[in-house]
């Protein structure tokens, strides 16, 4: 009955920007997220760490669905694999979500790249909701930066 509770919701993001570009922006660049996305990320903040330690952790202000959350997490990026996870570790999700995790794995494609995006997660019980509208926030969230990045 428990195996009913957790999941992961996954798709696929085709972008101009390079595998590179992207994972350069997660790594290093974090505090420049929320302007590549100000309708849907207002804010992020160091909460232990830095801004490019792999481990350090952070924490987000957003709106999904016209409500403001917040999510803390811990990233985790791998650059050889072209990894960047994103552990939840409190926030809104966790009212509704035991375990709540989000990742990118960016591959080359021609001159841009392909985001293969995943929600990993176990709902607190059979009443919660698949995170559907947090894999709709991510795609909306990975559009946006791509669309900054490729201007830059």
């Amino acid at each position: 009955m428990a195996s009913n509770l957790k999941g992961q919701l996954e798709t696929v993001v085709e972008l101009k920007c390079t595998p590179d570009q992207f994972l350069k922006l997660w790594k290093s660049q974090g505090h420049q997220i929320p302007n590549h996305t100000p309708s849907n990320i207002q804010g992020v903040r160091v909460h232990e760490g830095d801004w490019e330690t792999s481990g350090s952790i952070k924490v987000w202000d957003y709106t999904i669905e016209g409500r403001p959350e917040v999510f803390k997490e811990k990233v985790e990026i791998d650059e050889e694999k072209k990894i960047v996870k994103l552990i939840g570790l409190d926030g809104d999700v966790f009212k509704l979500y035991k375990v709540y995790n989000g990742m990118w794995h960016v591959m080359p494609k021609g001159q841009g790249s392909l985001a293969k995006t995943v929600i990993e997660y176990e709902k607190l019980n059979e009443s919660v909701p698949t995170p559907h509208i947090y894999l709709d926030f991510i795609v909306g969230v990975t559009k946006d930066i791509d669309a900054g990045l490729v201007l830059a």
